[in-house]
C-alpha cells in the first residue's frame, strides 16, 4: 500500500515535470513567433527598400533625362538660336533660378498659381523658382540701373503645371529669350523681334507656321466698347487666349458663368475676336466708329500700321497675321503681342493623346511698365522681347529625326588613331597628343593591344571621318596611313605632312 508521502512526491514530480515542459514549449513557441515576426519585418524592410529604389530611380514628374542623341539635337537647336541672337547684336546674361517670391507674385495674372514656391527657412526671405526669364530681366535692369540693353538669356524655368510630354509641356524646361530694353522710336525694336523669331523658325525647318500679332491696347479698347468691367480685363484676356485650344462655346460659357458677363457682351466680344487678316483689317477697324472713339484703339492701330510697314521692309509679311483673338495671358504686356504656332503640329481632338501636338512654340510682346513697377524709384524702361519654348522645338526635332531615320553624329571626333599591331600604345598616345596640340578632335582605344577591326568598327559606329593607322612599317618609314572610314580609301603620307593632309581630307569630307 502506497503511503501518502509517496503519493505527494509523485504528484509534485508530475507537476514540476509538466511545468518544465510547459515553459520549454512556451519558449519554443516564442522563439518561433519571434523568428516569424523577424522574417516578416525583414521582408517588409526589403520591400520598403525596393519601393524606395523604384521611387529614386525615376525623374520627377514633368521632367526628363536627355540621352546623347537628344543632346545633339539640343545643341544644334541652341546653336541656331544663339547665332541669330548674336547676329542682331545681343549680349548674354544669366540670373539665379531662384527669385524673391515678392518679386514674382502678381506678375503673371492667373498663371501666378503655377509658381514653384520653396520651403520657408527661418530668418530668410521667401523664395520661388523663376517662372520665366522676363521678370528676372526686369529685376536685373532695375537693380543695375540700366537704361538700354539688348540681351539674350537661355536658362531653365519652372512651372507647377500639369505636364504633357508629347505636347512639350514640362515643369522644368528651357526658355530662350531676346529682349530690347530702352526708349526708342515706336515699333522699330518690335519689328526686329518679329524678324528674329521668323529667322529662327525658318532656320530650324520645323514645318509650316504662322506668327499671330495683336495689341493689348486694342484688346482693352474692344473690352471697353463691349461693356466689360475694367477689373476683369486681365482675367478675360486669359479666356480669350484659349480660343486656339477650345471652341467658342466653351469660352462663352466661361465668360458668362465664371467671369459674370452677360450673353450679349460675350457675343459682342466674339464679333471682334473672330476677326483676322493683315493690313486691310487695320483699315476696316478704323471705320468702326464705336471702336475708334477709344483713344487706346487709335494708338494701337497706329502702332500696328507702323509695325506692318516695317515688317514689309524686313520681307516677312507673308509669315504674319493680324489676329484679334491673340491675348497672351500674362499681365505685364502693354502693347504689341505676338505668338508663333506650328500649323503642322496643332492638336487634333480626334487623335489619341500621344500625338505630337504643340500650341504656341514662341511668343512675346511689349512690356513698358514692368521695370517701373519693381524699380524703387519707379524708373520707366520700355522693353519688348520674344521667348522661344525650345522644349517643344526639341520634341518636334526628335520626332522628325525618328521619322527620317537619320543617324546622328553624336561625337565631335574627327580623327581616330588606331594601331595595326601590338605594343604600340605609346606611339598612339604620341600621335594623339600631337593632334590635340594642333587642334584636331581626336581619340583612341583605351587598351594596350586593341584589335584593328574593333577600332575600325568604332569609327563606323560613331561616324568618325578619318582613321590614322600606324604599324611598325609606318614607324620605320616615317609615315602614317590615313583611312577614309566611309569610302575605305587609304593614303600613306610622310609623318611631317600629317597636319596639312588631315586638314585637306577633313575639308573634303565636310563638303560631301
Amino acid at each position: 500500500m502506497i503511503g501518502s508521502n509517496t503519493i505527494r512526491v509523485v504528484l509534485n514530480t508530475y507537476a514540476y515535470t509538466r511545468k518544465v515542459f510547459y515553459h520549454a514549449r512556451s519558449r519554443q513557441l516564442n522563439d518561433t513567433v519571434s523568428k516569424l515576426l523577424s522574417s516578416k519585418k525583414e521582408k517588409s524592410v526589403n520591400k520598403d527598400v525596393d519601393e524606395d529604389a523604384k521611387t529614386i530611380l525615376k525623374v520627377p514628374r514633368g521632367t526628363r533625362d536627355y540621352h546623347p542623341q537628344q543632346m545633339k539635337i539640343r545643341e544644334d537647336v541652341f546653336r541656331n538660336i544663339i547665332d541669330s541672337f548674336k547676329q542682331h547684336g545681343a549680349t548674354t546674361i544669366d540670373t539665379p533660378v531662384m527669385e524673391l517670391t515678392t518679386l514674382l507674385r502678381e506678375k503673371y495674372g492667373e498663371d501666378s498659381k503655377l509658381i514653384y514656391e520653396l520651403k520657408e527657412h527661418e530668418n530668410e526671405d521667401l523664395l520661388a523658382l523663376r517662372y520665366d526669364l522676363t521678370v528676372p530681366f526686369a529685376r536685373y535692369i532695375s537693380q543695375n540701373k540700366i537704361s538700354a540693353m539688348k540681351r539674350y538669356h537661355i536658362g531653365k524655368v519652372y512651372r507647377l503645371d500639369s505636364p504633357k510630354m508629347t505636347r512639350g509641356r514640362y515643369r522644368e524646361f528651357y526658355q530662350c529669350d531676346f529682349d530690347i530694353a530702352g526708349a526708342y522710336d515706336p515699333m522699330i525694336p518690335d519689328a526686329e523681334c518679329v524678324k528674329i523669331l521668323i529667322e529662327i523658325l525658318d532656320k530650324l525647318a520645323l514645318g509650316q507656321y504662322r506668327v499671330s500679332i495683336n495689341h493689348r491696347k486694342l484688346l482693352d479698347a474692344i473690352f471697353t466698347v463691349c461693356g466689360v468691367p475694367a477689373k476683369i480685363f486681365r482675367s478675360l484676356s486669359s479666356t480669350i487666349d484659349k480660343l486656339d485650344k477650345i471652341p467658342w462655346e466653351v469660352a462663352r460659357n466661361e465668360m458668362i458663368n465664371e467671369r459674370g458677363l452677360s450673353p450679349e457682351i460675350a457675343d459682342k466680344i466674339w464679333s471682334y475676336v473672330q476677326l483676322h487678316g493683315n493690313v486691310e483689317l487695320i483699315d476696316r477697324l478704323r471705320k468702326d466708329s464705336q471702336l475708334i472713339s477709344e483713344k487706346l484703339a487709335v494708338e494701337a492701330l497706329h502702332d500696328l500700321e507702323l509695325l506692318f510697314r516695317y515688317l514689309k521692309l524686313f520681307n516677312v509679311t507673308d509669315k504674319v497675321v493680324f489676329d484679334l483673338k491673340l491675348a497672351r495671358g500674362l499681365d505685364y504686356y502693354t502693347g504689341v503681342i505676338f505668338e508663333a504656332i506650328l500649323t503642322e503640329y496643332q492638336y487634333n481632338p480626334q487623335l489619341d493623346d500621344d500625338q505630337i501636338a504643340m500650341g504656341s512654340i514662341a511668343g512675346g510682346g511689349r512690356y513698358d511698365e514692368l521695370v517701373q513697377k519693381i524699380d524703387p524709384k519707379q524708373r520707366r524702361v520700355p522693353c519688348v522681347g520674344i521667348s522661344i519654348g525650345v522644349e517643344r522645338i526639341f520634341a518636334i526635332k526628335e520626332h522628325q529625326s525618328l521619322e527620317s531615320k537619320d543617324q546622328l553624329k553624336i561625337l565631335s571626333t574627327e580623327v581616330y588613331v588606331a594601331s595595326a599591331e601590338k605594343h604600340l600604345l605609346e606611339e598612339r598616345m604620341k600621335v594623339c597628343n600631337f593632334l590635340w596640340e594642333n587642334g584636331f578632335q581626336t581619340e583612341m582605344a583605351y587598351r594596350q593591344n586593341p584589335k584593328l577591326l574593333d577600332q575600325l568598327q568604332y569609327c563606323e559606329k560613331y561616324h568618325i571621318g578619318l582613321c590614322i593607322i600606324i604599324g611598325n612599317t609606318e614607324l620605320n618609314n616615317g609615315t602614317v596611313k590615313i583611312r577614309h572610314v566611309n569610302t575605305r580609301e587609304e593614303f600613306v603620307i610622310p609623318r611631317e605632312q600629317l597636319v596639312e593632309q588631315l586638314t585637306l581630307h577633313l575639308s573634303k569630307i565636310r563638303q560631301r
